[in-house]
């Protein structure tokens, strides 16, 4: 777990009622403006709502009933034993009519246990459909999204947002909303029962609330403080963890475990103190809480009793009051932790519509249309910034269909932004990019990008067979044309010798083959694709110098009859290349071939001398 993940978490703490009480970490900016549009997701399964909510509410009266008519049983069986202990005539204990009262009883259990579970199943329809249109709506905002959106973010964020965030809001949904619902009808309806029993009593069991509010509130304050010094440094301990172990080898490397060792211990202290603290104080909060309720049990039971020897109530509506003040307590500690559970609800719900109301690429008007293009690329008078200071200023090339162009210059210069605007993963500030004539804003997407494939220096393979990464370059590709590709990108042998060879699962990671196996399986993906134009972003970098030989050659076939956009810090890789491109702080300050930029002597001559001074000299 990140620090930063780590530090947004939220901490659960021991409530007064015994229950969980959440300890906030986080809460929504726009609370109504942001649950009004959560609700709105939730208006087309109106009617079910409110079928949960009739289903709950059902449940919950014919529970709070249960005690009441159970206290009419009790003072049955009291008034029939008390006439026959007494000698009164006729007096007996009426079975049959105790009998009746249980099988009522048993029977509101029984429907409450229904409704309850309707309640349930319903709502988790709710629910999930709700999180299932929330997905669809994130996935579909992502496809919308440029470029600049995921370079300014890292991947952890907008991930935590498609995924816990959402999750957070189905959970609350499907479990606190059904418990809020029924701890406010369960609060109102003892209420109600408990004032048809005594006002009197009823007036002693609510002025124990305050008073315990009162008793723990200072309490609540102070371990809340301690809860947030525990989570904060939660945060710094598993961020220190993470960074010692996953760069273990750095560490070990400048002989550094000792000072880690030290700054683990020195966190984990302070995480312990922090611990220690607000468990202690928190741990307070029960005695008190049960110290004030047996108060008010004592006081609930005087007074009933008092009150039963004056006939003004009888021994079973104590029996029940007694019951109804237990219970009375639990709905409100739960309401207190939903209510947190629902802020941190709305502030997951806040960072998700943060992600639907980002700035979508721009809408494309496709007036143009590009079937199988020729391979002529023209850049004229292109403009282009990430911010306000342009990175390119007025770059004009011009791209003869079939030749190969190297872009060289030194890190910063401007190479990958120039891909990225030809792919139009950025909008130009001025200018125009054409593809045989066309303008590449006039057409779709789609249509610009199938014209291009490209193999970059950071691999990507999904969790899946290697065949089904190979067909991944082309819809509907056949086994043979497969089989063509990969032999073509000299990945056929190496493939065949793997225990299961092309329905080889490859890991999340695909560290189970080489750098150079995914680097020739990324080639071959982009034969199978068939693009006019080939892009190459330093497919060669971190390979050892067999593999890229093999590399090369698969190359030289990818780019056979194909225009080429080469990316390359080895100036000895593109010597041949029909166009180099020397770019620095974003500008094309030199172009030509290989003999006529060092015939120059100028900025390339200096670049390429400074890797092969001796080759240069000879």
């Amino acid at each position: 777990m990140s620090k930063k993940k780590a530090q947004n978490s939220h901490q659960l703490g021991q409530g007064p009622g015994g229950g969980s009480m959440l300890m906030m970490g986080q809460k929504a900016k726009d609370f109504k403006g942001t649950l009004k549009r959560l609700i709105g997701y939730l208006k087309p399964r109106r009617y079910q709502l409110a079928a949960v909510f009739v289903a709950a509410i059902l449940s919950t009266i014919f529970m709070i009933a249960g005690p009441k008519i159970m206290g009419t049983a009790i003072t049955e069986l009291f008034e029939g034993a008390y006439g026959k202990f007494q000698g009164i005539p006729g007096a007996a204990i009426n079975f049959t009519k105790i009998g009746q009262i249980l099988l009522i009883l048993a029977g509101l259990y029984v429907f409450s246990s229904l409704f309850s579970y309707l309640q349930q199943y319903i709502m988790s329809s709710v629910a999930q459909k709700t999180v299932y249109d929330l997905r669809e709506d994130v996935n579909e905002k992502l496809e919308r999204l440029p470029l600049k959106y995921f370079d300014g973010r890292s991947n952890g964020e907008t991930l935590s947002r498609v995924t816990n965030d959402i999750d957070t809001i189905g959970s609350t949904l499907q479990q606190s909303l059904t418990q809020f619902i029924t701890s406010i009808v369960t609060i109102v309806g003892i209420i109600i029962m408990m004032l048809s029993i005594s006002p009197i009593l009823t007036l002693i069991a609510v002025i124990s609330l305050p008073v315990s509010m009162f008793a723990i509130g200072p309490i609540l304050k102070r371990s809340q403080k301690h809860f947030a010094d525990q989570q904060r440094t939660l945060g710094q301990l598993n961020g220190h963890i993470e960074e010692m172990y996953t760069g273990h080898q750095v560490v070990k490397a400048f002989g550094h475990e000792k000072k880690a060792l030290e700054q683990f211990d020195a966190v984990n202290e302070e995480l312990y103190t922090a611990g220690r603290k607000a468990q202690f104080i928190s741990g307070i909060i029960m005695p008190i809480m049960f110290f004030i309720g047996n108060i008010s049990y004592v006081i609930i039971s005087v007074v009933g009793g008092i009150l039963v020897t004056q006939k003004a109530i009888t021994i079973g509506d104590i029996q029940a009051f007694i019951t109804y003040s237990k219970q009375f307590t639990q709905p409100i500690t739960q309401t207190a932790n939903i209510a947190n559970i629902i802020q941190a609800t709305v502030a997951a719900a806040e960072r998700v519509f943060e992600l639907l109301d980002e700035e979508e690429e721009k809408k494309e008007v496709t007036t143009e249309s590009l079937s199988r293009a020729q391979g002529a690329v023209t850049f004229e008078h292109v403009d282009f910034g990430y911010g306000e200071d342009l990175l390119i200023k007025d770059m004009n090339i011009n791209v003869e269909p079939g030749q190969t162009v190297a872009i060289v210059g030194p890190t910063g210069a401007g190479k990958t932004t120039m891909i990225n605007l030809l792919m139009r993963f950025y909008e130009l500030n001025g200018g125009k990019i054409k593809i045989d004539g066309l303008d590449t804003r006039n057409m779709s997407r789609r249509d610009l990008r199938k014209s291009f494939g490209m193999v970059l220096q950071d691999t990507w393979l999904f969790n899946g067979t290697i065949k089904d990464n190979l067909a991944y370059g082309k819809d509907g590709a056949t086994d043979d044309e497969i089989f063509a590709a990969a032999r073509a990108a000299h990945a056929d042998h190496f493939i065949r010798t793997l225990p299961d060879g092309y329905e080889t699962v490859l890991n999340e990671e695909a560290s189970n083959i080489s750098q150079g196996q995914k680097q020739l399986l990324t080639i071959a993906r982009a034969i199978l694709a068939d693009p006019p134009i080939m892009i190459l972003d330093e497919a060669t970098s971190s390979v050892d110098t067999r593999t890229e030989i093999f590399i090369q050659q698969a190359m030289n076939r990818l780019l056979e009859g194909r225009t080429s956009f080469v990316i390359a810090h080895r100036l000895s890789t593109i010597k041949d290349a029909d166009l180099i491109l020397v770019m620095n702080e974003g500008k094309v300050i030199e172009q030509g071939t290989h003999l006529e930029l060092l015939e120059e002597n100028g900025f390339y001559a200096d670049l390429y001398n400074s890797q092969f001074s001796e080759k240069a000299a000879g």
